[in-house]
């Protein structure tokens, strides 16, 4: 275990669990994700190792067959899952998003019928906010609920959905304007629909299309995708929660926690580029030297360090302040924003470090350098991030008088 990115104050149960994880990591994804992800290839056999070790119910409660875990310790397991392959990181976060906001705000039939097939990863979960045309401004959304009867009828385009493909629950925000006088903000408009449908790709359920995954740059593996949604029938009891109007309110609430979570990505890639340039530099000689013997390549390990460090410790901030029950978007935003640029960073000066191997596919640093980018925009962009952090800064720092 390395000197870096030590969490103070864990128990024995959070021990054994992040030992564990990081055992799973070392065997089963570090050794086969560059292979997988320059395929492009789903990791059927580390999912399913995921599902035996209890992570998808990692958060859900006792009472549905979840381990009951805090967000600490699920940040703590994603932190080392990313530092194997971030792809996987990006199948679990999804699916306990929705998990959380079942949790949260399902109502107890909701909960009861989901939660116990989600914490064995019989049901997986992805959840679709963005829109081909509207980006950070969720409150533009264009995709209806409309009220049929006893039943809502769905229709739009979405986009950005990860495991859109693979999963079998996609929590849906749509416009829904029933009750809602003109006027009204159009955060107040929304709901979120419990949208169940089979894996794969194309006509996945009457009314519901998943195209096909759209090829990126990074981020291989697990498959981003649009849905087309053509007068999609829901019933009512598949409103998140039961009353129109909160989806809003309910997304956010989970995407909160899922910034505390891309937070642990960035600080899981950044430490295994740390790991990387470290030994790369030990290894590599010039002028009749080590690299790492030569002052600039150490003064490029002490900064990579100092970054590991400082973002691990916001991210545990933030998630130990969501723990304790504190309104922690602040801190969230923070992790979120800090970890993301840090991991950019330390992932570049690892690169470097490499020289002309750092460009080759052999050599891991390659995937890394093209998944970091990721994180700049997932969960909101950069530049949201600081709009949160500064809005929230003025609320505390008000003046007086």
């Amino acid at each position: 275990m390395s000197r870096l990115a030590q969490t103070h104050g864990l128990t024995d149960i959070q021990q054994e669990i992040l030992s564990t994880v990081r055992d799973f990591v070392d065997k089963e994804i570090i050794p086969v994700a560059t292979e997988l992800e320059h395929r492009d290839e789903y990791p059927t056999r580390i999912v399913e190792g995921l599902k035996e070790l209890g992570l998808f119910g990692l958060m859900i409660p006792e009472e549905y067959g979840g381990l009951g875990e805090s967000l600490l310790t699920y940040a703590l397991c994603v932190e080392e899952i990313a530092r194997g392959w971030m792809s996987v990181s990006g199948i679990i976060n999804t699916h306990f998003i929705v998990a959380y906001m079942l949790k949260q705000h399902g109502t107890q039939e909701q909960r009861e019928h989901f939660l116990p097939r989600m914490a064995t990863g019989e049901v997986r979960g992805a959840f679709s906010m963005s829109e081909p045309a509207l980006g950070s401004d969720v409150s533009a959304i264009s995709t209806k609920g409309v009220k049929v009867g006893d039943e809502y009828a769905l229709t739009g385009q979405k986009m950005w959905l990860t495991n859109g493909g693979s999963s079998t629950l996609v929590a849906v925000l749509c416009r829904t304007d029933e009750g809602h006088p003109e006027g009204t903000a159009p955060h107040r408009s929304m709901t979120t629909f419990l949208v169940e449908k089979e894996p794969g790709f194309g006509e996945v359920r009457p009314g519901l299309t998943i195209p096909g995954k759209i090829e990126k740059m990074g981020y291989k593996g697990v498959d981003t995708t649009e849905m087309i949604l053509d007068g999609l029938r829901i019933p009512a009891n598949r409103v998140l929660g039961g009353t129109t109007g909160r989806g809003f309110y309910q997304m956010m609430d989970g995407v909160e926690v899922g910034r505390v979570n891309v937070a642990a990505r960035g600080c899981g890639v950044a430490q295994r580029a740390f790991e990387l340039g470290v030994s790369y530099a030990q290894q590599r000689h010039t002028f009749g030297k080590a690299i790492a013997q030569h002052q600039a390549i150490q003064f490029k390990l002490a900064e990579m360090a100092t970054k590991v460090e400082a973002a691990h410790a916001m991210m545990v901030n933030a998630a130990r302040k969501k723990d304790s029950g504190e309104r922690n978007d602040l801190e969230a935003g923070m992790a979120k924003y800090l970890a993301s640029e840090y991991c950019k960073e330390v992932v570049e000066d690892a690169f470097r470090i490499h020289g002309g191997y750092g460009f080759s596919k052999e050599y891991e640093i390659e995937r890394l350098y093209r998944e970091a980018p990721m994180l700049l925009i997932g969960e909101g962009t950069a530049e949201i991030q600081k709009m949160i952090i500064g809005r929230r800064l003025l609320e505390e720092y008000r003046l007086q008088g």
